[in-house]
């Protein structure tokens, strides 16, 4: 009796020490993940969270307001429920920065699923990991190759001067969809080396259906925006391999690429299938419709408003003219770049334009930063646009400025993304930067105008209300 009492005794001392030193152990690893906490803020109405909000306040004239009044409250890193999901907001630069940087064990991609649909699995925006750096690696070299730039540089001052041999001083000209037949014409050339005509009207009316569904309700039945897009790009990929078969069977193979598919189709891994090279031409277009037109018309819109900005920016391009003309010289790609005012409007452009609003991540690990928890499986969103305009960083943010570019190197400021950041930076800024200078060089070389008042829309994708109009006369000199 005496034996079993201790036997009894021991065990129940034994489990109570387990218990103390497993408790102990349980208490220091939750102090430790509790060290950094989730960021403050409120997910909102049951299943809606705050899309609503959000949304309502994207369709105004100050779409940051959302992000404002949440940072005054919870601080630059708050905890929402937007698009279906809990969302980490961030407008601050160092933590974006942070999240931007990382690889694809601690973030990938996430977009809302109408694009996912319209995208697929294989799209360069969604893939991860060693297929997506050799595909961004490759493109992003032939975008940068000289050979690429002195093409886009011809292509863009012949559509160009194509679109204003056709303006009239009796009719205005609407400058956002002018860019946007140039920029497309001119993507669709670098993608796929094909020229105006037909198959690319037919492939344009194609795009126009296909775009229009990126941000629809995500239901794919018949007569939905979503249905009627995903056929659309049935449409176009169906006229992409017709272009990759013709070269795949071609006895001729060019030494120097003319374009992206062929950089694509000289590699020599199996994991590029014509699928994923078709789809991804597509998928590529999308800067030709949307970013590279309407960083243009908004360098027209912030000009307009600016007389003193426009005057700097003509003389600045007009002295560049007459010197070419006087030596008897075309004007080449590197010539339009060193335009250091002209830099600097497209820089501000880009910074009050905010053609990019952010990016979202999904966390596919608990990450910590700055003492904040970023939970697995919930999305992260860098808001570029509250960056971009907080007075901690730029004075005056409000304000159309761009001399203030010229007072020191802030381009390479992590503050400054208007193309992203880290493995995932648009590989077509340099490309986006040429295009813009080309298009206003000619414009404000060959032109005057009066604009006609018209406002910028937010959401879902930046653009003028009424396309830009704008009344031109000819400049004589």
């Amino acid at each position: 009796m005496i034996s079993s009492l201790m036997w009894i005794t021991v065990l129940m001392t034994a489990a109570l020490v387990f218990c103390i030193i497993f408790l102990y152990g349980k208490s220091k690893s939750l102090r430790s993940k509790t060290l950094c906490q989730l960021p403050l803020g409120t997910l909102g109405w049951p299943f809606l969270g705050e899309t609503i909000d959000f949304i309502s306040c994207a369709y105004s004239d100050r779409p940051e307001s959302f992000m404002d009044r949440r940072r005054r409250l919870y601080g630059k890193v708050f905890k929402s429920h937007i698009f279906g999901t809990p969302t980490i907001v961030s407008t601050d630069a160092e933590v974006s920065r942070f999240v931007l940087q990382s690889d694809a064990k601690a973030f990938v991609p996430f977009y809302p699923r109408s694009l996912t649909e319209l995208m697929g699995k294989s799209s360069i925006l969604l893939i991860n990991g060693s297929l997506q750096r050799k595909i961004h690696g490759l493109i992003g070299s032939f975008f940068k190759s000289p050979h690429l730039k002195d093409q886009i540089t011809r292509d863009m001052q012949s559509y160009v001067q194509q679109a204003m041999d056709k303006w009239r001083d009796d009719q205005p000209i609407f400058i956002q969809d002018e860019t946007k037949t140039i920029a497309f014409q001119v993507l669709v050339k670098a993608l796929i080396s094909l020229n105006p005509g037909e198959e690319m009207e037919l492939l344009k009316k194609q795009f126009r259906e296909f775009i229009s569904g990126l941000m629809s309700l995500p239901v794919k039945v018949p007569g939905t925006q979503l249905y009627r897009s995903l056929q659309a790009k049935k449409r176009m990929v169906k006229i992409v391999h017709k272009i990759i078969q013709s070269r795949r069977n071609s006895s001729t193979s060019a030494t120097v690429p003319r374009d992206v598919a062929d950089v694509l189709l000289k590699d020599a891994s199996e994991l590029l299938t014509d699928d994923l090279i078709a789809g991804n031409m597509i998928d590529m277009m999308i800067p030709g419709e949307d970013s590279v037109p309407v960083l243009m018309t908004l360098a027209i819109k912030y000009l307009s408003d600016c007389p003193a900005a426009l005057h700097q920016l003509t003389e600045e391009n007009l002295k560049l003219k007459r010197l070419k003309a006087q030596n008897g010289e075309s004007l080449i790609w590197s010539d339009y770049l060193s335009l250091p005012f002209t830099q600097s409007v497209i820089t501000e452009t880009l910074r009050m334009g905010n053609v990019i609003i952010g990016v979202m991540r999904k966390a596919m690990k608990d990450i910590e930063i700055k003492g904040y928890l970023i939970p697995k499986g919930w999305c992260f969103f860098a808001y570029f646009r509250s960056v971009h305009l907080d007075e901690n960083y730029y004075d005056w943010p409000y304000q159309f400025n761009p001399w203030r570019w010229q007072e020191k190197d802030m381009i390479s400021c992590y503050n400054f993304t208007p193309f992203g950041g880290g493995q995932r930076l648009c590989p077509g800024l340099d490309l986006a930067r040429l295009e813009a200078s080309i298009f206003l060089h000619h414009f404000v070389t060959n032109f005057r105008w009066g604009a006609e008042e018209d406002t910028i829309i937010n959401f879902p994708t930046v653009r003028m209300k009424k396309g830009m109009p704008v009344w031109v006369k000819a400049r004589v000199d």
